[in-house]
């Protein structure tokens, strides 16, 4: 059994390429060594890798078949694939969905490539170290999880999972393939949906001289087409649609899109969708919507970072909406784009962040690791129609007594916003906000008792004033859409475990509390959005709505009726 067969990228998508997950030879490297020992060479000492393991998972989950959990300095894999002299004619690329952190190919015992950064996807042109018939295919990868200057997200820096850190992931976390294609070839696009004129803005970056052509469909039905003849480099197009399918909550209408380039055939889609952020609300194709978003983190028991399987994958966008949930901040984790796609086909809105936990925001040289490998999750996921905001940082807390770096923060909220300037940005989610740089102004507020959350909130429901907890660090001048973007994280469990403060005494106490604490955002007027704390357990932390092998612990039809209540910013 091969795990995670389908296609990693939906968005960009070719019929020619082989999945290389399932069993690869591997070996824990403790002393760093094993480059100096030559284990990439094909003639390795025989012993060098004495285990297996079951590629997309990590060295530290159940279904790897390793389940090692301690700290690995190094870890190595090996496999052989097979290609043809016809394969070679075009160019053969190695491509990873993510290693965590640093990984380094060879290719029949030469060195193929390097890349840094543990979330996003990358690949290596390999052709000229290819041969036709079996060729040799070895990764290392290294993880220090407490080097400052390296990102974790919510991985333990310690032995033992803690707090709020779980358990680590160390090498190859989501699928490897090798993709085939010709020479001439399409590099990129970028799609962008215009509802007001029921068109799409094509961006191509196209590599060679070739004639293209684009096909829109929408249910099988031709929507739009164009050719273009000997084009190369950066082409646009603008398409108008023949008929305009909204992408709203719970309807993704996706349009499919086909370009050909020359020889070379890239399949993707789009959702047509406008939104906005003004008057302190969040409007999607023109009419309010208040965003009611879960706090998911994307653990899983046996896989660690990585579903088990797609179906898992679409389960979770499942299980969320029948909490009354319509979307997601997708937490400390670049979230696999076979999610982001489920949340595409499922009209499921999310926000798109970085693991920056872990990295030293104190420090000025600490803008390096993050800006590469979060501009090129910004570059990867632009086109998804899901994502509604991005949120680079995370609570960006003093670190023995330093505070944060705010040229830091300030020049990745700047470079987010070139990069992508049709949605907002959140500088850092909860505190510490960089002056008045933010575009959404959030705050995180687990306070449990009802009576003292509805004075928290009162002058801000009252006057569209807010006096934060941690003013004077930050301020809110009433100027900006305002987001509780964490609150809840009641605990609710037989096991030992941990939730924000006093856990109810029985379930009606635990729903009533639940209920109090929502409706006080709700009925806000000045309120656009909150984020509940959080979808399901993750490892000791017990405040999920669902076990952590994702079991309701209530009916989720009174859940949804408690959070689906309509929120004041509706109320049009």
């Amino acid at each position: 059994m091969i795990y995670r067969t389908e296609h990693p990228r939906p968005g960009f998508r070719r019929d020619n390429w082989e999945n290389l997950n399932g069993k690869w030879d591997f070996a824990i490297d403790h002393g760093d060594s094993g480059e100096a020992r030559k284990w990439y060479a094909t003639d390795a000492p025989a012993d060098a890798f004495d285990k297996v393991i079951e590629v997309p998972f990590c060295p530290e989950s159940r279904l790897s078949g390793v389940e090692y959990k301690d700290f690995m300095s190094a870890v190595w894999y090996r496999r052989t694939v097979t290609v043809t002299a016809e394969d070679l004619q075009g160019i053969v690329t190695l491509q990873f969905g993510a290693v965590d952190w640093f990984c380094k190919v060879w290719v029949n015992g030469e060195a193929a490539g390097e890349h840094a950064g543990g979330y996003v996807s990358f690949a290596f042109d390999i052709t000229k170290y290819l041969k036709p018939g079996e060729n040799l295919l070895v990764v290392r990868a290294r993880d220090n999880t407490r080097n400052p200057m390296i990102p974790r997200g919510k991985q333990s820096e310690e032995f033992y999972s803690h707090g709020c850190d779980y358990t680590r992931t160390t090498g190859i976390w989501q699928t490897v393939w090798l993709e085939k294609k010709p020479k001439n070839y399409i590099d990129d696009i970028t799609l962008t949906p215009v509802v007001e004129t029921a068109s799409v803005m094509l961006r191509a970056i196209v590599c060679g001289q070739e004639n293209l052509s684009v096909t829109v469909k929408y249910d099988g039905r031709e929507m739009a087409c164009a050719a273009l003849q000997n084009v190369s480099g950066d082409v646009t197009l603008c398409l108008p649609l023949k008929e305009a399918h909204l992408w709203e909550i719970g309807a993704g209408r996706l349009y499919d899109v086909e370009l050909r380039y020359g020889d070379d055939v890239v399949n993707s889609y789009f959702g047509l969708r406008k939104i906005e952020y003004r008057d302190k609300k969040f409007y999607l194709n023109g009419k309010s919507v208040y965003q009611r978003l879960v706090l998911d983190q994307g653990f899983y028991p046996d896989g660690v970072y990585t579903a088990p399987s797609d179906d898992e994958l679409l389960a979770d966008v499942k299980r969320s909406q029948a909490m009354g949930f319509n979307g997601a901040r997708l937490h400390e984790k670049v979230f696999e784009e076979r999610f982001l796609y489920h949340c595409d086909t499922e009209g499921y809105i999310v926000w798109g962040e970085y693991p920056n936990w872990g990295l030293d925001h104190t420090r000025p040289e600490a803008v390096h690791p993050i800006l590469s490998e979060w501009l090129c999750e910004i570059k990867r996921d632009k086109n998804h129609p899901s994502i509604v905001g991005w949120c680079p940082y995370n609570e960006t807390w003093d670190k023995c007594g330093t505070r944060q770096c705010d040229d830091v923060l300030a020049s990745v909220f700047y470079a987010t916003k070139a990069a992508d300037p049709t949605r907002p940005c959140i500088d850092t989610s909860g505190n510490y906000h960089v002056g008045q740089l933010t575009d959404i102004y959030d705050v995180h507020e687990y306070e449990q008792n009802v009576e003292k959350m509805t004075e928290i909130f009162r002058e801000l429901a009252e006057c569209g004033a807010h006096k934060d907890k941690f003013a004077p660090r930050q301020n809110y001048l009433g100027d900006k859409p305002f987001f509780v973007s964490e609150y809840g994280g009641i605990r609710w469990s037989n096991k030992d475990g941990w939730g924000y403060g006093e856990a109810p005494k029985s379930e009606d106490e635990f729903l009533t509390r639940l209920e109090g604490l929502t409706n006080v955002l709700l009925d806000n007027p000045n309120i656009f959005a909150y984020c509940y704390t959080q979808l399901t357990d993750v490892e000791q932390e017990q405040n999920g709505l669902y076990t952590y092998d994702r079991k309701a612990k209530f009916p989720p039809e009174v859940i949804a009726k408690i959070l689906g209540k309509k929120a004041a910013v509706e109320k049009e």
